[in-house]
């Protein structure tokens, strides 16, 4: 009679227990043994004497993954949509499928992808870092502008630079691929004085060129960067606190749910032993 309420308690205690720091820990510390077992896996001479080793130890943390993933489904039964909206679930879910691909024939790359895939888990573990990749991909639509005005400014200059400097540097300036090219490199400030100072054996000017294309497109561009990564780093650590608070409501009212379920089975028990009684009276 009271197996419902129990299967309820029991979903309860795995849920708490899924979202416990304790839990937590421990899949991280299996994701960084798994990362040490697939650098071990670099090695001729360990995978030599040791392979069969590696290997098991991998399946054993794969089979640890999917035990997880069948606990959190467990835990959100019979509601399966809920655990699949979460995007941090579907990567993870979507890890544990890839690495049951069989490595044979053409999926056995896949199959090794899908192996280091693991190692990526931690950023779907560990709070701060899905705060940090949630801030990224937020910002993209921001980069794709940053990105469009920084591929302006590099076309201007390598035109520019192609009618300035073609003739007496080839190497870095025979044609407008080359030139982008090198101011790839001028931009990344790497040996970049390099390419201005054979400029300006032909063109003593040309300093105004370099100088103004690296605090335009690198010290500018950059900070812009930095501004909308950080701008959105500040609205995503305000949302957070909503978002706990959100996930510690619906844990509440699951449980509330649960003793709710449980009490109303206690009664209808008591009523059913009342109604015997009388009976048997």
């Amino acid at each position: 009679m009271l197996s419902r309420p129990l299967s309820l308690e029991t979903r309860a205690r795995v849920q708490r227990m899924t979202r416990s720091h304790s839990f937590e820990y421990f899949i991280v510390a299996l994701i960084v043994a798994n990362a040490i077992l697939l650098g071990l896996e670099t090695s001729s001479m360990l995978t030599e004497r040791y392979g069969a080793w590696l290997d098991f130890g991998q399946w054993v943390i794969l089979g640890v993954f999917i035990a997880e993933a069948a606990l959190k489904l467990f835990a959100v039964a019979p509601r399966i949509d809920s655990y699949f909206r979460d995007p941090w679930n579907d990567f993870d879910f979507l890890i544990i499928v890839l690495s049951l691909v069989p490595a044979v024939g053409a999926l056995a790359m896949v199959a090794r992808m899908a192996r280091l895939l693991r190692v990526l888990r931690l950023v779907s573990v560990i709070p701060e870092l899905r705060l940090l990749v949630t801030t990224l991909v937020r910002s993209l639509p921001g980069m794709l502008h940053i990105l469009m005005l920084t591929g302006a400014l590099m076309y201007i200059y390598s035109v520019i630079g192609y009618q300035l400097f073609s003739e007496h540097d080839p190497t870095h300036w025979r044609s407008l691929g080359v030139s982008l090219l090198s101011l790839f490199r001028v931009i990344t400030l790497e040996d970049w004085t390099d390419i201005m100072y054979t400029a300006m054996e032909a063109h003593p000017l040309a300093w105004l060129y370099f100088t103004s294309f690296v605090v335009l497109a690198t010290f500018i561009v950059i900070n812009l960067f930095t501004a909308l990564i950080v701008n959105n780093l500040d609205t995503m650590k305000q949302a957070r606190p909503r978002e706990v608070a959100q996930e510690t409501r619906e844990s509440m009212l699951q449980e509330l749910r649960t003793a709710r379920d449980s009490l109303q089975r206690l009664e209808e028990q008591v009523e059913r032993l009342s109604a015997e009684r009388d009976r048997e009276g």
